[in-house]
């Protein structure tokens, strides 16, 4: 008896939580799909794990990106794995690993690939509770959002979200988006400083003539 008869596998699958900023919102990229299950629904973009030409996760997570909406996905990283019976009408038990990116504005090159009909920014506090969204997925959502919110309170941004150069004014902004409240300024500068975050790129000045606020990179990152 072959281990597959001892142990039936599970339907699995991969799913893409690619988020940014999109006119002043936090926006998660949701594609509408093209055949059944579902058919006509918004999800988020995702594939089937295919063990005979995927090497690991992380390159079934950039194959899937690939043929669903075109482009490589840069800075993903793994979210979560769900799974669970009922949450495909083509398996009894079915695994999602849901991986995440938080892109800066205009970096992603989308365009609706195999088995999507068209793509779309949508924002992620409505996606998240969204019930109209296939399978799970706002609820998928909903985690993405859940981990995003938390690096932004404790500024963990990732890597490659932020600008080369960004005065903290803007770094302050960005922040109060994906965390989806205001801050303090005095305690988020207090932050930044007790981290050490961030440093002035001597000489470089930004804004008005009366008085332009200094441009800050982030610090490199130990290692």
């Amino acid at each position: 008896m072959t281990v597959a008869h001892m142990h039936p596998l599970p339907f699995t699958r991969i799913e893409l939580a690619v988020m940014g900023i999109v006119e002043g919102r936090l926006c998660v990229l949701l594609g509408r799909r093209a055949e059944a299950p579902h058919a006509g629904r918004w999800a988020l973009p995702g594939g089937v794990l295919r063990i005979e030409i995927d090497r690991d996760l992380d390159a079934a997570a950039e194959r899937v990106a690939m043929e669903r909406i075109g482009t490589t996905v840069p800075f993903v990283r793994q979210l979560c794995a769900v799974g669970g019976r009922q949450r495909d009408p083509r398996a009894p038990w079915a695994v999602s690993i849901v991986y995440r990116a938080l892109l800066p504005s205009g970096l992603l090159d989308a365009s609706p690939g195999k088995r999507i009909e068209a793509l779309r920014w949508a924002p992620a506090e409505e996606a998240a509770t969204d019930e109209r969204l296939a399978f799970d997925h706002h609820r998928l959502v909903a985690k993405a959002l859940d981990a995003t919110r938390r690096e932004a309170d404790e500024l963990q941004l990732p890597e490659g979200f932020l600008p080369e150069r960004f005065t903290l004014t803007e770094l302050q902004r960005d922040c109060e988006v994906l965390s989806g409240k205001r801050l303090d300024r005095s305690s988020f500068r207090r932050k930044l400083a007790e981290r050490q975050l961030v440093e002035p790129v001597e000489g470089e000045r930004r804004g008005g003539a009366n008085r332009p606020a200094q441009v800050f990179r982030l610090r490199p990152r130990a290692g």
